[in-house]
């Protein structure tokens, strides 16, 4: 998905730590069990003295599946009903020990340690899910949680929070949960919780509490904390008056609880107008900072200001484990076998929103859950809008189609464009605009190494410079700074991974290290202005595939969707 060049800030000293530990932590033998794949290759790399520190700690202290020496999970009744699969309600989708698909409690607890290690001591986390939306009454939209939250433990309600309190214990921390008590009326409409029990016993909380409880237990927790780290800076609209009474010249518990207790008023019907949209996180009253610190209000303590746990939380995600690359290589293979179905089923009767039913389709009936983002089907010159999401246009012959999509699987997302003909011929004017394009895009993927030590924003510029050398071997000048302004006005690439723009503070500067996965999406969009040959105009096209930066060679996930000419016409024509 074609994404504008958004800069991020260099994370603080606390995030330092992150930066040199996360990627040695993500290749650790803790998160390559059961998960390498036969036969392909290990991206490990030698390891750190913090990490090794680390581990050599929690192999000491900390027993990574926290819920099977407490309770046993043979005495887990396995017709138990939970909120989401599990590996004993479904072991079709998982492996034992796995919290979700993929992901086992060995990983979610290294991920929480490696947070809670890298923060000053006297320091308490708090994050919070999404909550439930509605499309009308009484009838919600599928959920999606937080992937802040996801990454942290798994848990995937609505209407819940984790906290994490730094202590002196052999695990370094206190884990409490607050989600949503088993009740039986409630689950026959709206189906299972997992509820307080199992939120100790499957996903390792130390204490869980009911969700209403959040807005008064949270007050003391806070209190006794200096370094208060927490999600969504979005201050609420509504604050309820015994909280504000309590939080009496208690500025930094304020800004927290303006914050948090927004998500738990759905349980009680008294916001109806809230929007925590991840996204748009950053647009409220409180002002990013290079320090990730949120700074409230004109006379809050600035010193006890919260701070924002996102960015900490991104320094970890940016860097994948096997894993996460394992389910990534899946979606990718899923999206491109659906890629190749779509091509196959494209033909001047179709519409674009059929063609946008068929990618889904073929990614869900492959083990796809959902789109990861709301694909772009763009026949012709709907293709010179970046994100066309109208699809509602017949398919014309002798047009281009421009596909932006991809599969969503186990919480992580693909991100490809492939650009074909409608009839499955091109036009020798589509073809020389094509391998403009793919010359670009390949060329591009060669520089995705640890090795060539360059960022997102320096192949970038590679990119434009063989999109400009390529129009000129066409005979085709463009108007001043119309390259960059019109004709690729996008940027070559972003960060990809449980979000499809994922850790959107991660700066396109960073130079890429192995581990990261992004997308190089090179693209070429002629308007229909008579300063450009006549038989270009009106043409777009947009090559993206999803790369992980390898030590000395880049890995390719989305090999599986064809993009040489001759493949994709042989595709067209089945």
């Amino acid at each position: 998905m074609a994404s504008r060049a958004v800069m991020g800030k260099v994370p603080s000293k606390v995030t330092s730590c992150l930066i040199s530990t996360s990627k040695t932590v993500a290749r650790s033998p803790l998160f390559k069990a059961n998960s390498q794949q036969p036969g392909s290759r290990s991206l490990s790399t030698s390891s750190l003295a913090s990490s090794t520190r680390m581990f050599a700690q929690s192999q000491r202290h900390i027993n990574l599946f926290p819920a099977l020496s407490r309770r046993q999970y043979s005495q887990i009744q396995h017709s138990a009903q939970y909120g989401q699969p599990t590996w004993m309600t479904h072991p079709h989708l998982m492996k034992q020990g796995e919290i979700t698909p993929g992901i086992s409690s060995a990983e979610y607890e290294v991920r929480r340690t490696l947070l809670m290690e890298c923060l000053p001591k006297n320091s308490i986390v708090i994050s919070t899910s999404h909550r439930t939306r509605f499309m009308t009454n009484n009838i919600f939209y599928p959920f999606h949680q937080h992937t802040d939250f996801s990454y942290l433990c798994g848990f995937n309600e609505p209407d819940s929070a984790l906290v994490l309190e730094k202590d002196d214990s052999p695990r370094g921390y206190k884990m409490t949960m607050f989600v949503a008590p088993k009740n039986a009326n409630v689950e026959m409409w709206e189906g299972a919780r997992t509820g307080l029990d199992a939120a100790k016993e499957v996903f390792g909380a130390d204490e869980a509490v009911d969700a209403n409880l959040f807005r008064y237990r949270i007050v003391d927790m806070t209190s006794r904390y200096e370094n208060v780290y927490f999600d969504y800076p979005t201050p609420s609209v509504f604050m309820p008056i015994e909280i504000a009474k309590k939080l009496h010249n208690k500025p930094v518990i304020n800004s927290v609880l303006s914050s948090v207790t927004r998500v738990f008023d759905s349980l009680t019907g008294k916001d109806n107008n809230s929007n925590l949209n991840h996204r748009n996180a950053k647009t409220s009253s409180f002002s990013f900072t290079g320090s990730s610190t949120f700074t409230s209000s004109p006379g809050s303590d600035a010193m006890n200001a919260p701070k924002g746990l996102s960015p900490l939380i991104q320094e970890q995600r940016v860097i994948k484990s096997e894993a996460e690359i394992k389910l990534m290589r899946q979606a990718g293979e899923i999206s491109g076998k659906a890629f190749i179905e779509t091509m196959k089923f494209t033909d001047p009767a179709r519409l674009e929103h059929q063609v946008y039913a068929k990618f889904d389709f073929e990614c869900r009936m492959r083990g796809s859950q959902m789109m990861a983002y709301v694909p772009v089907v763009a026949g012709g010159s709907n293709a010179l809008t970046m994100h066309y999401v109208n699809n509602d246009q017949p398919l014309k012959d002798g047009d281009l189609l421009l596909m932006d999509a991809g599969g969503e699987y186990n919480g992580y997302a693909s991100d490809i464009t492939r650009t074909w003909p409608v009839n499955g011929k091109f036009t020798q004017a589509q073809k020389d605009l094509y391998e403009v394009v793919l010359n670009a895009n390949k060329e591009c993927i060669k520089l995705c190494t640890e090795e060539h030590g360059l960022s997102l924003n320096q192949i970038h510029d590679v990119s434009m410079r063989l999109t400009k050398e390529g129009l000129a071997k066409l005979g085709i000048k463009p108007l001043a700074n119309d390259v960059d302004r019109r004709l690729y006005p996008h940027h070559v690439g972003h960060y990809l991974g449980m979000d499809v723009h994922d850790t959107g503070d991660i700066s396109r500067s960073r130079v890429l290290k192995e581990g990261m996965v992004i997308t190089i999406e090179p693209g070429l969009y002629i308007p229909r202005d008579s300063a450009y040959p006549e038989k270009y105009q009106g043409i777009g096209i947009r090559i993206e595939d999803n790369v992980v930066i390898g030590k000395t060679v880049p890995h390719v996930l989305s090999v599986t969707a064809p993009k040489e000419v001759v493949d994709i016409e042989y595709c067209c024509n089945n």
